[in-house]
């Protein structure tokens, strides 16, 4: 490529002179190409080590002048083809041009000045085409690694980075290369070269520390084995890059929607130096990711930008330092000290921005109001134009919202006298309308309102509670703009009152934002899946009364009937999810404190924020965090940690703990508390009390002997975990009064546990440490279950074939790793289509025809040379019976072993079914009926002259239908249409599957008969016994085609009678030569000449070839071969070969003429192992490295000729 002019003082080093004109020279890099010795070792491993751009461009071309002794490096190539089409150019369009010249200077100024007009043109039409490139550093980085490792265009490289790789003791310095779907690692010294490639998506571990005999490395762990990386410039940075791609990658194991590219993530408006704009993007998507859970806010929420400022605090009387977030639909502050100061403002919200005047003391200040008239003054702010220039966009494009920021209980009041208004009639036939008793207001103040007053001590405590969060909103707002301090954590760990507890739940969650965004939403929801019957809705039916039974709000149809829509609508919104059990136990408790409509989008803010991935088919989330449980337990509780190990208590207790947020283990006045301090504070406050559980009962869970005893004491002691303030009677807890006991345990007060989980035993654990424990656990957790998940398959494929279960494990790996490489680097058919976690683990996977064919050329043990894509074609077509273009695991094993583990009647069964419909493609199908239709006068028939193997299916049903009728009237008796059990077995009989016998097999035509010879002699190409094959086939195909004759003659001689497929033979006679046509076509396909050999084969032996041609010539009684056959340019072409339309053979006829050959029994017979094709097929891809890099070797030899 061109390349903007530079100097170059010494022309000769490292480089070869390969041309020159007065001019121009163009150079060879010393060690690539031809040659090379010691120098070309040396300068080999300083490109490696110094990241020299003539690794990747080793030609380029100089101009020179005859009086100057600087050259200038005008243009580089990565092959000789590239360069020599510039120097052509240079030579055509520009040496005439400066040979006038008389000033050598002007002769450089000229050339210069052409070069960076041609790479500006260049630039000014790939910004036409593509918006955002990356830097020339990059693009020769990347060009670098698709060269080395083999990897497509579309595998993206994020970095790279200069480090050491530990193979054994020694380090090989190199170069690191994170793509998007691939670790790569490459280093080549003093003739040593070591190629690493690893897929992110098998990565069981990632970590970074520091030993004796690493110094702070980077270990990579497969299942397989250890990579160790060190000697990095910066080793966070690089391994933060690691963990994003390897979460990436685990995503794409867990759902399909992974592999969707984010398309709308913010772009930077400045291009930086040396980062590719894929690395941008992954740094935005990080940053996204951190905004929105600090904030709770929607996965569609897209940060634009942050920068430092002050917040003026009304309540301290005080600027308050921090950072200010601006995103799409928010105006976020949070405060440099933790709790002490964090805000959001919805646009929708925000009635005026504003520049305020400007002073020493406030410098650039920006004021914001909102429709309920509260201003918040932001100051100390670097681009204040620029930030009110953004926030004015956004509110251009925010909806405008007809109420301000309201309280739920506000809104209520307005809404509660609209319903007297409103006709019965409008809400006819509705499942959820405003009439309804929870759609305005929670269960628990259903059944409260009639109560009479409690004036009691403890009713006195909840009015006081009630009283100081008035005092808080008064002082510091009421809403979703409310002032966010360490007095808010404060009064929640207090207890949030009943009368507050759904709206404060709504605001500290986020749900309210987007319940205020999407109105309507959930009553158009349960419209839309009510009535509808799923595998959901039915365990919802059945967990229905199972859900907080001992409440007498769940002991009516009216509470049933809430918690029935709440889960059937968000089952209906999000069916990856569904439903789980333990969503009923939490959904209960948040319809006691708010309407329905509150309750689903806490739900929602629940499964998709919250906890994420807690409640799908396989629990993920629950069950990393179980894993980060264990690890929080070895760091606080080291002696615990390993009697509870020995026990195997940990993962037990844990699960259900979790899930249901201690609901359905504690007293629900003790555990509603819990769900307080969950919504303000996030998970992190369950692993806080859940480890306080543990350190309380500490003494007694050491002195256990068994996982009964320690249950037993954990669950006694959370049964008695009580609430001493509540103002109403306890809801008794089933489990405690199943295990009370003789003597109950002393009671414990929740607030204390609270109070010593939070600021006494385990304050100091941080959300950002749990984030990163997390990910640790996420790379465990997934490959076990796909390590489950490959188990399941090779039990369930045991008894399907006749492969060990190694063998299994190993055709798994790699049917999945094609199915994975298929969604990385594109296809016809997208991710969701090709992966259904829906399914049976078999059917999950499933691969198209491209990578099918890829597969059974690596492992089909019959061998046909340019012959085999064709056979793949044919078999996908068979294996493919619904027709949707993919083929899942079990359907290509059950093909496979077949072929491999098949007796010589199976094998030659799919052999023969590979040339009939529908694996034959229609357009070879046609040729044979056009060239009946071209020699005969008669119209060619309606019906095909092979009918395909479902219209034979149906015909022998009918059959054997028929011959069940009754004799006299030829239908069933009168009894049996009375009989209901009949039909019956008729409809069962219908149902079970028909085992396929050799005599269901339809008839094979001439036409096909050829293209199955053709198969049968590539596949012998290569097999020791080939002279002795190529007889017995040729044998057997005269034989075969001397049958087919007689069988016409014997089908010709029955008269007008109706063949097999329901047709009748035409009435033209056949024409005479119809063997000796089929004999010049069996001979075409004899005397193929193999493939020219390439320049990495050597020639076959002539005698063997020629031998061959005798052979099978020879072999069959065809005069007029010589005749009818000539050679043009090397290929063969028939004249006037017409196929015979009546020829048919049976698969009897061919499997009896077959075993008349023992060379072709011993060949089908034979016993053959797929391990060395799995070990090849496993190496593939540095197979693949060698095959491009010898490839480009021979072009370049080739143009250097």
């Amino acid at each position: 490529m061109w390349i903007h002019p530079e100097e170059v003082l010494l022309a000769g080093a490292l480089w070869v002179s390969e041309r020159a004109n007065p001019f121009f020279i163009l150079q060879r890099r010393r060690g690539h190409g031809r040659g090379g010795g010691l120098s070309g070792l040396l300068v080999g491993t300083l490109d490696v080590v110094l990241d020299s751009s003539a690794r990747v461009a080793p030609y380029r071309i100089l101009l020179q002048t005859a009086d100057s002794q600087v050259y200038w490096n005008i243009a580089c190539g990565s092959s000789r083809r590239e360069i020599t089409e510039h120097w052509d150019w240079l030579e055509s369009n520009l040496l005439q041009t400066i040979s006038i010249f008389d000033n050598d200077q002007d002769v450089t100024t000229f050339v210069k000045g052409k070069i960076c007009g041609i790479i500006a043109e260049e630039n000014r039409l790939k910004q036409n085409e593509e918006p955002e490139e990356d830097c020339g550093k990059f693009q020769e980085a990347e060009l670098k690694m698709r060269k080395l490792f083999g990897m497509p265009e579309e595998e993206k490289l994020v970095n790279y980075y200069s480090c050491s790789y530990w193979k054994g003791r020694v380090p090989r310095q190199g170069w690191l290369y994170l793509s998007v779907n691939h670790l790569c690692f490459y280093s080549f010294l003093l003739g040593k070269e070591v190629t690493l490639v690893v897929q992110w998506t098998e990565v069981t571990q990632l970590d970074k520390n520091a030993t004796l005999l690493f110094p702070e490395s980077v270990r990579v762990s497969t299942r397989d084995t250890e990579h160790f990386f060190s000697m990095f410039l910066n080793i966070n940075d690089t391994f933060k890059l690691m963990e994003q791609l390897a979460n990436i990658a685990m995503r794409q194991l867990l759902d399909n929607e992974a592999f969707a590219a984010d398309r709308s993530l913010p772009k930077p408006c400045k291009t930086l130096k040396n980062v590719s704009v894929l690395k941008r993007d992954l740094d935005a998507r990080a940053k996204n990711e951190r905004y929105r859970s600090t904030f709770r806010l929607t996965q569609d929420e897209r940060l634009d930008g942050h920068t430092d400022c002050t917040l003026w605090t009304p309540f301290a009387k005080m600027h308050v330092v921090g950072q200010l977030f601006i995103s799409n639909n928010y105006i976020c502050f949070n405060s440099r000290e933790e709790d002490l100061c964090q805000l959001i403002i919805p646009l929708r919200e925000v009635s005026i921005v504003e520049k305020a005047d400007s002073s020493s003391v406030l410098p650039c200040p920006v004021s914001i109001s909102t429709k309920n008239k509260v201003n918040f003054l932001f100051a100390n702010l670097k681009d204040r134009d620029f930030l009110v220039q953004r926030i004015s966009d956004f509110l251009q494009r925010t909806p405008d919202s007809s109420w301000g920021d309201t309280s739920p209980i506000s809104a209520l009041g307005h809404m509660a006298p609209s319903s007297s208004v409103v006709s019965q009639s409008v809400h006819r036939g509705r499942h959820y309308h405003p009439d309804v008793p929870t759609a305005r207001q929670g269960l628990l103040q259903l059944y409260q309102k009639d109560a009479p007053e409690d004036l009691g001590p403890k009713a006195m405590k909840e009015k006081m509670k009630e009283e100081a969060w008035n005092i808080h909103f008064s002082e510091f707002g009421r809403g979703v703009c409310m002032y966010r301090t360490s007095r808010t954590r404060d009064l929640v760990l207090s207890g949030i009152p009943e009368r507050l507890r759904g709206e404060l739940w709504l605001l500290f969650s986020g749900a309210q934002n987007q319940m205020a965004t999407h109105a309507g939403y959930y009553g158009e929801l349960v419209e839309q899946a009510m009535g509808l019957c799923s595998l959901a809705t039915e365990e919802i039916e059945r967990d229905l009364h199972r859900s907080m039974p001992e409440h007498r709000a769940f002991q009516n149809e009216t509470g049933i009937a809430a918690l029935r829509r709440v889960l059937t609508a968000y089952a209906h919104r999000n069916p990856g999810i569904g439903y789980c059990q333990a969503m009923n136990i939490v959904t209960s408790v948040l319809l006691l404190y708010c309407t329905e409509e509150e309750a689903f989008w806490l739900l929602v803010a629940l499964c998709e924020r919250m906890l994420p991935d807690y409640y799908n088919t396989r629990v993920v989330g629950a069950l990393v965090d179980q894993g980060v449980f264990e690890d929080l337990t070895r760091a606080f509780l080291p002696l615990l940690h390993d009697h509870m190990q020995d026990l195997g208590v940990i993962s037990t207790i844990s699960l259900s703990w979790f899930l249901t947020l201690f609901l359905s283990v504690m007293p629900f006045d003790s555990a509603v508390l819990l769900v307080d301090c969950f919504f303000y504070e996030g998970i992190k406050v369950i692993f806080q009390v859940a480890l306080a559980v543990l350190h309380d009962n500490m003494d007694a869970l050491l002195s256990c002997n068994d996982e009964g005893e320690a249950m037993t004491i954990l669950g006694r002691y959370l049964d008695n975990v009580v609430n001493k303030q509540i103002g109403a009677s306890p809801v008794p807890h089933l489990h405690a009064l199943l295990t009370s006991g003789d003597e109950p345990p002393p009671e414990i007060d929740i607030f204390d546990l609270i109070k010593s989980s939070y600021e006494q035993k385990f304050g100091s654990l941080r959300s950002d440490v749990i984030e990163q424990m997390r990910f640790k656990q996420r790379l465990k957790v997934i490959q076990s279950l796909e390590d489950t998940a490959k188990r399941s398959v090779v039990r369930a494929m045991m008894t399907e074939s006749a492969f060990s279960i190694e063998e299994l494990e190993e055709l798994y790996c790699l049917f999945k790793s094609k199915h994975m490489t298929s969604c990385y680097w594109g296809s016809s058919s997208s991710a969701a289509e090709r992966h259904d976690p829906s399914l049976p683990y078999l059917e999950q996977y499933r691969i198209d025809p491209l990578q099918f064919s890829q597969l059974f050329s690596a492992l089909a043990p019959w061998v046909c040379g340019g012959h085999t894509p064709m056979l793949s074609a044919r078999l996908f077509r068979i294996l493919d019976q619904n027709q949707d273009g993919l083929v899942n695991f079990k359907e290509f094993i059950t093909a496979l072993s077949g072929m491999y583990h098949g007796d010589m009647t199976e094998k030659l069964k799919l052999l023969y079914k590979l040339h009939l419909p529908p694996a034959l493609c229609p357009e070879e199908a046609e040729s044979a009926l056009e060239a009946s239709q071209f020699f005969t006068d008669d119209p060619p028939p309606e019906a095909s002259f092979l009918p395909s193997v479902d219209i034979l299916g149906q015909h022998e049903v009918t059959t054997g239908e028929d011959d069940k009728k009754d004799p006299e009237g030829g239908r069933p008796s009168e009894e049996k249409k009375e009989d209901y059990r009949y039909y019956l077995r008729m409809w069962a009989k219908e149902k079970e599957p028909k085992n396929e016998t050799i005599k269901d097999l339809p008839r094979m035509n001439q036409e096909q008969f050829i293209e199955l010879c053709k198969s049968l002699y590539n596949m012998f190409s290569e097999e020791p016994q080939e002279q002795q094959l190529y007889h017995a086939i040729a044998t057997v195909a005269s034989l075969l085609l001397r049958i087919g004759e007689v069988g016409k003659k014997f089908n010709n001689n029955n008269g007008s009678k109706k063949t097999d497929g329901g047709q009748a033979p035409p009435t033209t006679p056949c024409d005479a030569s119809g063997e000796s046509h089929a004999c010049q076509a069996l001979a075409d396909v004899h005397l193929e000449s193999p493939a020219p050999p390439t320049w990495e084969e050597e020639p076959r032996d002539d005698t063997s070839v020629s031998s061959y041609s005798m052979v099978s010539s020879g072999s069959l009684p065809c005069d007029d071969i010589a005749d009818d056959m000539v050679l043009v340019g090397g290929e063969r072409q028939r004249r006037g070969s017409v196929l015979d339309a009546d020829w048919s053979i049976t698969f009897e006829q061919v499997l009896a003429s077959m075993l008349t050959e023992p060379p072709l029994v011993d060949y089908f017979e034979r016993k053959r192992d797929i391990q060395a094709k799995m070990a090849a097929c496993k190496a593939q891809r540095a197979v693949e490295r060698q095959t491009s890099s010898a490839s480009s070797e021979h072009e370049l030899s080739q143009h250097s000729v």
